[in-house]
């Protein structure tokens, strides 16, 4: 997977949703238990603050934009359950920051999200400690869902009102 870097974290949230390879989910479950894939979950790009890219903010948290498009046979409503019951408090447990969520009008089977962190490790951590949940681990099993995702690591540009 090779990520897309954008500058704007709302307009495209609201906008657009093309543009970045796809990837499995690194927290969604597959239809069934599977066992682990071959290779891990790759590191997240440098992302957040500090960076030398121009235009963007020094002090912008690491913005992540995910896009989860339910394949045939899944529901988006157990989906949208297990966020609203489950998922959500998980992540503020391991250190993600929740910006929003949304549903597109024009494509049903369709939820997009936005997380931020301080930086890309602490994404990395908080996604790692995430996934062995035993939490997570029984809500993913009992509430399985068959996804196809797409993530965008973003930074907030220097004249963004959210960093």
């Amino acid at each position: 997977m090779k990520p897309v870097f954008v500058s704007s974290v709302l307009a495209v949230a609201l906008f657009s949703f093309g543009g970045s390879a796809l990837a499995q989910d690194r927290g969604a479950a597959p239809a069934a238990p599977a066992a682990p894939a071959a290779r891990g979950p790759q590191p997240t790009p440098a992302c957040g603050p500090d960076l030398t890219i121009k235009n963007v903010d020094k002090q912008s948290r690491c913005f992540e934009l995910r896009t989860y498009t339910v394949r045939e046979g899944s529901s988006i409503d157990l989906l949208h359950s297990r966020f609203r019951d489950h998922t959500t408090a998980l992540f503020k447990k391991h250190g993600m920051t929740v910006i929003g969520y949304w549903q597109p009008v024009a494509k049903p089977n369709t939820l997009i999200y936005i997380l931020a962190y301080k930086d890309a490790a602490a994404r990395d951590a908080s996604w790692a400690a995430f996934n062995v949940d035993p939490e997570w681990v029984k809500t993913r099993t009992e509430m399985a869902v068959n996804v196809q995702v797409e993530n965008v690591f973003m930074s907030a540009t220097d004249y963004s009102p959210l960093k």
